[in-house]
């Protein structure tokens, strides 16, 4: 359910679409599916830093949020539950689990927004047909 919520998610990716969109489509597929998405943490602006803004969240309402624009770079990273929304950190200060203790899946990718669509540009190789595959389904 989570690779598919991003492949939903990188799949919109273009100038023009806001981030609120983004954050729309993985919320839909998610709570559609009977699934819940973790709130507290959300992909982000890669540039000169590892972690910039905007702050990419995996929730939300279409329209809504910066545009997107050609050359931007960000990261996709939804974390979805079979349970409740909710999550606990750990003393680690590192761990993450679902309040309820049911199952979580956190994907991530990085994406380029492109004139025309986007470039994942961390695609593992063992990944890309599955991928192709899905974007071929989905059209």
């Amino acid at each position: 359910m989570t690779q598919e919520c991003l492949y939903k998610a990188i799949k919109i990716v273009r100038p023009g679409i806001t981030l609120g969109d983004i954050g729309h489509t993985i919320q839909q597929h998610a709570e559609a599916n009977n699934y819940t998405v973790v709130r507290e943490y959300c992909g982000h602006g890669i540039g000169c830093n590892m972690h910039e803004e905007p702050q990419v969240l995996h929730y939300g309402k279409a329209g809504e949020g910066i545009i997107l624009e050609e050359g931007m770079t960000f990261t996709i990273e939804p974390m979805i539950n079979q349970g409740k929304k909710d999550i606990k950190l750990h003393k680690d200060g590192w761990t993450v689990t679902t309040k309820d203790r049911r199952l979580s899946a956190q994907f991530e990718h990085t994406i380029l927004v492109t004139c025309d669509g986007f470039k994942v540009l961390t695609l593992r190789d063992e990944e890309r047909e599955v991928f192709a595959r899905y974007l071929s389904i989905t059209q």
